[in-house]
Formats: structure tokens, C-alpha cells, sequence
């Protein structure tokens, strides 16, 4: 089923609609939080509780792609359960994000990285970089894959995958202090 026709179906408040996403992006979403979470029965819950906030969230929005609106919630509320579970244990977060805080200094990268103006400039970093390195540097940094991952998914060694990291992360650097972003 298209996006679109699922969209259509939850305009028009059709819980088969919901099916239909849990059918064709389930186990995109569940790996998603899996990477972030690590945590399988977690992991189910965050998928389900996109669900929910899909459901509840269309209508108003018609988002567009639909892929990235729900690896967005997903995203957002794995984070949420990490830094919850997290804060009872006391522990530090195991997202590979901390690798950019040379290049987006201040105060905590997560913080910066939810504001809207950073987002919006990697966005137009990412649309400027070849389109391998910006498949390497979004599944380290948005879905949190691990380098294995990201090696069979690109066909590279670990040291290629490692350096267009590496590369990538000083481009990103370079371009936010242009653009007046981070100041070095």
C-alpha cells in the first residue's frame, strides 16, 4: 500500500490504517529504537507508543514523507525512554552522538541537535555531500547503527567507514562555522 493511500486512511480515522504502517515500516521502527535502546521489550514499546502518537497526531498534519515522520516519533521517543531509564540508573547514554561534540560545542549536544535552526542547517550540510557519506553519517547519527551495519550496508571496510566519518564530521564543522552556527 502507498504511503498516501495510508495517509487517506487516517484522515478519514481508520484504524486499519495503523496495520497497514505496522506492516510495511514495523521493523524499520523496531530496529530504530532497538539501536537506541538496546532493549527489546522497550523497543516494542516505543514502536507502539508511534502508533499511537501517529494516530493521534493525523489529523491536523499530512506528513510527507511518511517514512520520516514516523522515524522521527520513533526516534524521539526511544531518546525519551533512554534518558528516563537512564536517569533511574544513573548511567550514560550509549548513542553514538557524542562523536559530534567537537564540531557542535556549547551546551549539550542534544540540546543543540533538537534545535530547529541546527537541524535545519545538517540538513542542508547533508543535502551537499555525496550521497554515500550522507548514508554512512545518517545511519551512525540518526538511526545509530553500528559500524558493522553500516559497513555491509555500504560495502566498505571498517577503516573506510571510520574515515568518511571522520570526514564527513570536520566537513560538518567547516560548514556551521560558515554559516555562523558554532563558533570554533
Amino acid at each position: 500500500m502507498h504511503d498516501s493511500e495510508i495517509i487517506t486512511m487516517l484522515w478519514s480515522r481508520e484504524q486499519k490504517a495503523l496495520g497497514e504502517i505496522a506492516l510495511k515500516y514495523g521493523k524499520l521502527l523496531f530496529s530504530l529504537a532497538e539501536n537506541i535502546l538496546h532493549c527489546s521489550e522497550d523497543s516494542r514499546e516505543c514502536v507502539n507508543d508511534t502508533y499511537l502518537a501517529v494516530w493521534n497526531r493525523i489529523p491536523p498534519e499530512k506528513p510527507d514523507p511518511l517514512t520520516a515522520f514516523l522515524c522521527r516519533i520513533t526516534r524521539n521517543l526511544s531518546i525519551k525512554k533512554l534518558r528516563d531509564r537512564n536517569a533511574k540508573k544513573r548511567q550514560a547514554e550509549t548513542l553514538p552522538i557524542h562523536e559530534l561534540e567537537y564540531c557542535i560545542a556549547g551546551t549539550s549536544v542534544e540540546e543543540k541537535v533538537d534545535a530547529k535552526i541546527l537541524g535545519k542547517k545538517i540538513d542542508e550540510f547533508l543535502s551537499s555531500v555525496d550521497e554515500e557519506s550522507r548514508v554512512i553519517f545518517v545511519r551512525r547519527y540518526f538511526f545509530g547503527d553500528d559500524i558493522e551495519a553500516i559497513m555491509s550496508l555500504v560495502s566498505m571496510s571498517e577503516s573506510n567507514v571510520y574515515a568518511r566519518l571522520s570526514r564527513t564530521r570536520k566537513k560538518l564543522k567547516t560548514y556551521l562555522m560558515k554559516e555562523g552556527v558554532f563558533d570554533a
